[in-house]
């Protein structure tokens, strides 16, 4: 099960992805896997060489919530590669650039992993282009299903 940024597809231009693991406490593991999550708000920046999380909602795990008091909105460390992460320091100096969460999920290991996005804000007339050509391709379908 994933836990998607359904807003960032709509809200940016994504230029290149990056898999990212995630620095979590136990309770937070078995709340994403519960589905749990929010990805709404969230958003990464680089401080001192480490890439963080921002903004990301991860509900109490009920069942361990009294032992382990941990904040929903705590900000949560990434872990990528040295080279990757000099990388992105040099791309987001560009102008419009930053970098948005799409989607949380397990890999085959069990891993806790984050898909993040190297992203360019749209424009009002790129988002009603998009919405133009999703009507079209549903038209579409719902034309030659039946």
């Amino acid at each position: 099960m994933a836990i998607l940024n359904k807003r960032a597809r709509h809200e940016y231009h994504i230029l290149e992805t990056y898999e990212a693991g995630m620095i979590l406490t136990g309770p937070e593991v078995k709340s994403i896997r519960a589905g749990q999550a929010n990805l709404k708000e969230a958003h990464c920046v680089i401080r001192n060489d480490k890439l963080l999380l921002i903004g990301c909602h991860i509900s109490p795990y009920k069942p361990a919530s009294r032992n382990n008091p941990v904040d929903p909105a705590r900000t949560k460390e990434l872990l990528l590669r040295k080279k990757e992460i000099e990388k992105l320091i040099g791309k987001l100096k560009e102008k419009g650039l930053t970098l948005v969460p799409l989607k949380i999920y397990f890999n085959e290991r069990g891993y806790a992993k984050i898909e993040i996005g190297l992203a360019r804000g749209k424009k009002l007339y790129d988002k009603r282009q998009d919405s133009k050509e999703r009507d079209v391709k549903r038209d579409l379908q719902r034309k030659y299903k039946m």
